[in-house]
């Protein structure tokens, strides 16, 4: 379940990674609240998966899936850089992150 909330977590930093682009110096109060209530949920949920998983390991994952998610969500609708050394480099980090389940 601990694997699971660490997924979850990183899913909901995507989330608050992306809110915080539109927050406008926190004066655009519903993407304000979007980014509180992600970045709440998604600590909430990495200090979960620490409690079973390795501190190291579990914030490692879960800044991978919200560093790999956010590129990809800016690439997909931001019209972010999408050259194929960006991807090879991303496909790295996502190597990674499976090497640290495999390990952990």
């Amino acid at each position: 379940m601990a694997w699971f909330y660490l997924v979850l977590g990183g899913l909901f930093e995507i989330g608050f990674t992306t809110s915080l682009r539109f927050v406008d110096g926190f004066r655009n109060v519903p993407w304000t609240i979007a980014f509180l209530v992600s970045v709440g949920i998604s600590m909430a949920l990495l200090e979960l998966a620490s409690r079973t998983i390795p501190m190291g390991t579990a914030y490692a994952v879960w800044g991978g899936i919200g560093a790999v998610g956010t590129v990809i969500v800016g690439m997909a609708f931001f019209s972010e850089p999408t050259e194929l050394v960006r991807v090879l480099l991303i496909l790295v980090i996502v190597a990674a992150i499976a090497g640290l389940r495999l390990v952990g």
